[in-house]
C-alpha cells in the first residue's frame, strides 16, 4: 500500500494504472473499519491499481485540494482525472464495484 503524502501526490498521480485514495486519521473510527478493507484491495489489486492512504493529520495541501472534509473519504482515478469517490465508511463489494468500474 502506498501512503499518499502533499509532497508525493504528482509523483504517485504519474502512472497510466487507475488510483485509489483513503483519506482517513488515526482517531476516526470509521476510517479503523474502512482502513483493512482498502489494505486488503491494495493486495488483491497490485499491479493493476495503485492504492493507498492520506493521514489528513499529516496533510494540508491534498485534503484541501480534494475539498476533504468528511473522513474517511475516497478517491477514485482514471487518467488522472477524478471519476468516482465514497464519502463515509462502505462495505467492500462498493469499492469493489468502484474499482472494477475503473478497469
Amino acid at each position: 500500500m502506498v501512503e499518499f503524502t502533499d509532497s508525493n501526490f504528482n509523483e504517485l498521480m504519474a502512472t497510466d494504472k487507475p488510483v485509489v485514495i483513503d483519506f482517513w486519521a488515526t482517531w476516526c473510527g470509521p476510517c479503523r473499519m474502512v482502513g483493512p478493507i482498502i489494505e486488503e484491495l491494495a493486495a488483491e489489486y497490485e499491479g493493476k491499481v495503485v492504492i493507498g492512504k492520506c493521514d489528513v493529520d499529516e496533510n494540508d495541501e491534498l485534503p484541501a485540494q480534494f475539498g476533504i472534509r468528511n473522513i474517511p473519504t475516497v478517491l477514485f482515478f482514471k487518467g488522472g482525472q477524478l471519476v468516482d469517490k465514497q464519502v463515509g465508511s462502505a462495505p467492500k463489494p462498493t469499492y469493489v464495484a468502484k474499482i472494477d468500474a475503473l478497469l
